[in-house]
Parts: C-alpha cells; sequence; structure tokens
C-alpha cells in the first residue's frame, strides 16, 4: 500500500465504514451492525488527532515565543486549530453509533 493511502487511513476514518443508506432492508441492517462494531476505533482516531493538534499547538507557541515569528506560528496554529472540529465530528459520530438503533 502506497505511503500516502497509510497516512490518510492513519488520520481519516471514513474508510471503515460502509454506506447505510442503499440497499434493500437486510443489507442497510448489515452494514449498519457493520458500523456499529467499526466504532471501536474512532477513540484511537480521537486520541490521533488530539494529539497532534496539541504538538501543533506546542510547536506554534515555541515558534512564537522563542523565536518570536508569529506569522509563521500560524502555520502550526491553524492546523491545531482544525483538530477540534475534526474531533467533534467524530465524537458525534461515535456517540451517534452507539445511541442509536439501526436502520427500519
Amino acid at each position: 500500500m502506497a505511503f500516502r493511502t497509510l497516512l490518510y487511513r492513519y488520520f481519516f476514518f471514513g474508510w471503515l465504514f460502509r454506506d447505510v443508506t442503499r440497499g434493500s432492508l437486510f443489507e442497510r441492517s448489515a452494514a449498519w451492525r457493520h458500523n456499529v462494531a467499526q466504532a471501536r476505533w474512532l477513540p484511537t482516531y480521537m486520541r490521533r488527532w488530539f494529539v497532534v493538534g496539541a504538538l501543533l499547538y506546542a510547536a506554534g507557541s515555541f515558534v512564537e515565543l522563542v523565536i518570536g515569528a508569529p506569522l509563521a506560528s500560524a502555520l502550526l496554529y491553524v492546523p491545531s486549530a482544525l483538530s477540534v472540529p475534526i474531533n467533534a465530528v467524530t465524537i458525534a459520530a461515535w456517540a451517534g453509533l452507539k445511541a442509536l438503533s439501526g436502520p427500519l
């Protein structure tokens, strides 16, 4: 597998899940059960994004305060801030898969 694909799969979890809106009732139910089973990986993705966001924030703080380059630190602060909504979406998906019932 290409490194680019591995890097994508390391940070984004969409490839783990199946579409629950297509197929017959049995196919949708099977896809839902598959997605519920795959939800166990979502805390791992949340942890990865939290660590990357914290490291980018720390690097941005270092660049801004120690090196004294506030414009360069923005290149680190922006991806750090983007890790927050990614984690929010992941938490919502995880909670939804744990709390909601399957398709009817």
